[in-house]
């Protein structure tokens, strides 16, 4: 059996040629461009890296972007008068606040103060409780990038085991919620589970498809797979090696190297869910344009 890479980057790499098309056909009609604005608090390397990626993306499929930066030393009622403002802005069709925010801040009083309609990122409980109930809604970014690995590969849900390792609420709960629902992809026996699951090696053995969403390098390894698995290794964790450049590798939440000749379709930590998150985003954004989601 040959293992089938799951490219994220490759295929973000052609979700965001389809959505230039789009934009151009919008620019052609004389439309409403999709406008992005990502508001950034502090200096966290990461979280930099990150924001500058999705602006970076939105200028290949022809977004507008906006980057609002701030220091630390912004206050909660400050950056609520942003967002505030933001929500108000009718050119703007979504922001996200990257997060974590300082500590100082409520991550929590953020999200709930993000106009549900601009929420590209999908985490107001809005848009979670609607992806719940199965009706239109903004899927949080990671999850949705996840569908469209399995969509766009062909890989065959319904009727499977998937168990999800890890019960956040940007990954894990969502995963469960969206493989378990009618459609495709979905129509799965999804069974979530997390560090204090008993026997985890027992139930991640009997999954047709793993979701790893722990944050453990290397946690999933070998003896823990069955032969065929289908593995989407969602972790994005900093491992010392002092061979490197940086001084550090990324690893994911599975031991990629042992793991891989037990599995038919595996995403590489980088270039697999990562790249495919922020096409999502962008997914969004455009439906946000074009008032898909709400009238």
């Amino acid at each position: 059996m040959e293992t089938i890479i799951l490219d994220g980057k490759a295929l973000a790499k052609t979700i965001k040629a389809e959505l230039r098309e789009e934009v151009e056909r919008i620019k052609g009609n004389a439309g409403k461009i999709p406008h992005l604005c990502a508001v950034l608090v502090g200096d966290n390397p990461a979280s930099r890296s990150y924001v500058r990626n999705k602006v970076r993306s939105c200028e290949e499929c022809g977004f507008k972007s906006t980057l609002i930066e701030k220091s630390t030393q912004i206050t909660q009622p400050q950056l609520l008068k942003i967002i505030d403002d933001l929500n108000r802005d009718e050119d703007i069709d979504g922001f996200i606040v990257q997060l974590p925010l300082p500590a100082h801040i409520d991550e929590e009083t953020i999200t709930l103060a993000i106009d549900p309609k601009k929420d590209v990122d999908g985490f107001h409980p809005v848009n979670f409780g609607r992806m719940a109930l199965g009706l239109p809604a903004y899927l949080p970014a990671t999850p949705n990038g996840i569908l469209e690995i399995l969509k766009r590969y062909n890989i065959e849900t319904s009727g499977k085991n998937c168990v999800v390792i890890g019960r956040s609420n940007i990954v894990g709960k969502p995963m469960n919620i969206l493989l378990g629902r009618k459609g495709y992809p979905g129509n799965c026996t999804v069974t979530l589970t997390h560090s204090r699951t008993q026997n985890i090696k027992e139930e991640i053995l009997r999954a047709d498809i793993i979701i790893a969403a722990i944050g453990r390098a290397n946690f999933i390894t070998s003896d823990m797979v069955k032969d065929g698995a289908v593995i989407i290794d969602v972790g994005i964790n900093r491992v010392d090696d002092v061979t490197a450049s940086r001084g550090y590798r990324l690893k994911g939440d599975v031991d990629y190297d042992n793991v891989l000749a037990k599995a038919s379709h595996i995403t590489p930590v980088p270039g697999g869910v990562g790249p495919m998150t922020v096409a999502s985003l962008l997914i969004n954004t455009l439906k946000a344009s074009k008032n898909e989601i709400y009238d």
